[in-house]
């Protein structure tokens, strides 16, 4: 892949913009490969994590201008409205990929993350910016709404007033003020050390309890308001975990003092 970086090395996968030299902004062959990427990765038994991070000053700065003539050329029911990827359209998955992955995915931010760039790292489990990476909701200033899944993952997040402005407005957020409303996870000088930190620590632990955790976590938002079926998730998930083998080494790890082996 061209711009498209993947590399897998003790098993966190390594998932890399790279148009550095266009701040990473999202040409429609980027969607595509960032897309291939992460559903490569979908089946991996191997992976444990994925750092997600974009080469050079910026993260990413959203969609390359350069596709809007071509999509202003277009029908824009035909090309927007067919379901391509499950329950999402081409450019909903680009973001949504990451939030389906079964294991977690930590984002590096640095420079900016504006429009559909924004809208990857929110797919992400955990996001580590730089001080004053800059955030926004920009399609405003185009004349468009974000479409490339944001909707589905803000509410989880964000406020609905905070949501609100910066969909109005468009303006731009730093890291620390985006860290105060829950859209950053938290701030890093070197963001990318710390994620890929976080990642071999995750990758440490029981695969199948992580995979676990990261599904529980997804069932208990999509079903906030029932409690009772939170809970029976919950107590299924457990039963499901105790006494098979990564739990088990985990015991053995433990009492003899030493980091656990787990197959695969």
């Amino acid at each position: 892949m061209a711009n498209v970086s993947l590399k897998i090395e003790d098993h966190v996968a390594h998932v890399t913009l790279m148009r550095g030299e266009k701040m990473n902004a999202l040409s429609f062959e980027l969607v595509e490969e960032l897309i291939a990427a992460g559903e490569s990765l979908m089946e991996r038994g191997d992976v444990r994590a994925v750092v997600l991070s974009g080469e050079g000053k910026a993260f990413c700065a959203g969609m390359d201008v350069a596709n809007f003539a071509t999509l202003a050329g277009q029908d824009p029911w035909a090309r927007i409205m067919p379901r391509s990827h499950g329950n999402a359209n081409l450019f909903q998955q680009v973001g949504l990929i990451w939030h389906k992955l079964p294991v977690p995915v930590i984002a590096a931010l640095q420079g900016v993350a504006y429009g559909g760039g924004f809208q990857i790292a929110l797919g992400a489990d955990v996001r580590i910016a730089a001080p004053g990476t800059k955030l926004s909701i920009m399609e405003i200033k185009w004349g468009l709404i974000p479409d490339m899944g944001g909707m589905a993952l803000l509410p989880h997040l964000a406020r609905s007033d905070v949501i609100r402005r910066m969909t109005y407005t468009g303006d731009p957020v730093e890291a620390e003020q985006a860290e105060r409303w829950g859209l950053v996870t938290e701030i890093a000088e070197d963001p990318l050390a710390a994620a890929r930190e976080m990642a071999a620590q995750i990758a440490g632990k029981s695969p199948s309890a992580i995979r676990a955790a990261k599904a529980l976590i997804g069932y208990a938002e999509a079903h906030s308001g029932d409690a009772d079926a939170v809970l029976l998730e919950e107590s299924r998930a457990q039963a499901a975990l105790i006494g098979q083998p990564d739990q088990m080494e985990v015991i053995a790890a433990n009492l003899q003092k030493r980091a656990p082996v787990f197959r695969g």
